[in-house]
């Protein structure tokens, strides 16, 4: 186990799991900006150690971090132990491609449904009631009517990935219903993209991209010869799929201010659940366009076959998380294109690509 330390005195201490990750890392630099301590618990299997370089470099503190597995209760428990004062934790670890869920079923069920029962009894064994789970729109499936809202049906998953998410809202939602003293939101994130506006953090595929944005950012770099896109038969205005594009710092802000609900609730057990999306949808080609239309150079793609696992189209109602959070989103795509766009020169510059 692998520990890194600082001395600083804030508000609330909070363990963020996952958080070298995406949307973990980003996370965490909202919480110093709130003024929470955060604390990192990640093993590293989709996220690179620079990125706590870039943490430092955005906030000015070094965050403490524990290397370690989610689903290891030993280690789990001695995270706690040594950090004693912890008020909530924020649950990312989770592998989160539904493409590659297809491919290895097995691995995304033991990893995502098993980390979670480990966290859920660790946090009960030291009495930590407070939990912000990382969920996802996939608990949809195929929507029969758009947008959707938080009571919109759970439909049969179309990936494992879905079904581990499924799966976790049951886990937590029967252990709320057993009068646990926990209190949990749950986040179904629409489809986070872009990047820090400092380009010190962003989005760290490791290999090829599962995600459209970073492919889009990689074929742009030269990195890839093409871009794919999965199917153009869909029945859409222009055939291909339709997402809820958020930028991954007004997603971030969604798990500050889901805090700060958990500490107003007077009830001892609850699961509430919110859609984090723009509540606008948008094509895989409207995303090209607008990238294009943003460097004025074309992008080169070719079309392929429908890939498994995928919907046709899902957006957001986030009526809810506006008037119970407190929270909107501020950022455009174009916005969330263009950041990531200054992070994909970054690192092309750091690993010496030109293009």
């Amino acid at each position: 186990m692998t520990i890194m330390k600082e001395a600083m005195n804030t508000k609330q201490k909070i363990l963020v799991t996952g958080g070298a990750g995406y949307i973990g890392s980003h996370t965490v630099v909202e919480l110093f900006h709130a003024g929470y301590q955060p604390v990192i618990v990640d093993n590293f299997s989709n996220a690179e150690k620079s990125v706590l370089d870039g943490l430092k470099a955005i906030t000015g503190q070094t965050v403490t971090l524990f290397e370690g597995d989610c689903r290891n209760e030993r280690f789990l428990k001695k995270v706690f132990q040594k950090e004693r004062n912890i008020t909530g934790v924020i649950h990312f670890a989770a592998f989160k491609a539904v493409g590659e869920s297809v491919q290895k079923p097995l691995e995304y069920y033991g990893n995502n449904v098993e980390s979670l029962i480990t966290l859920l009894k660790t946090m009960q064994i030291f009495r930590i009631s407070h939990l912000v789970f990382s969920s996802s729109c996939t608990v949809y499936g195929q929507p029969d009517r758009l947008p959707v809202t938080e009571e919109s049906p759970r439909k049969t998953a179309t990936s494992p990935y879905g079904n581990t998410k499924q799966i976790c809202e049951e886990i937590i939602e029967d252990l709320v219903r057993s009068q646990a003293p926990l209190k949990v939101v749950a986040l179904r994130y629409f489809n986070p993209i872009g990047a820090h506006p400092s380009a010190h953090i962003g989005e760290l595929p490791f290999g090829i991209p599962n995600n459209l944005v970073p492919f889009i950012m990689q074929t742009a770099a030269g990195i890839r010869e093409k871009l794919t896109v999965f199917g153009n038969d869909y029945g859409t205005p222009d055939g291909t799929c339709i997402r809820d594009y958020i930028h991954v710092v007004d997603l971030a802000k969604a798990h500050v201010q889901s805090l700060s609900y958990l500490d107003r609730i007077e009830k001892k057990s609850c699961c509430d659940i919110f859609n984090v999306g723009t509540g606008q949808g948008n094509s895989v080609m409207d995303v090209i366009k607008t990238f294009e239309q943003i460097r004025q150079v074309p992008l080169k793609y070719t079309t392929g076959p429908r890939r498994i696992g995928d919907v046709e189209q899902v957006y957001a109602n986030a009526d809810k998380a506006k008037k119970l959070l407190n929270w909107n989103t501020e950022l455009s795509l174009e916005t969330a294109l263009i950041d990531a766009w200054r992070w994909q020169k970054e690192l092309n510059t750091l690993q010496g690509i030109r293009f």
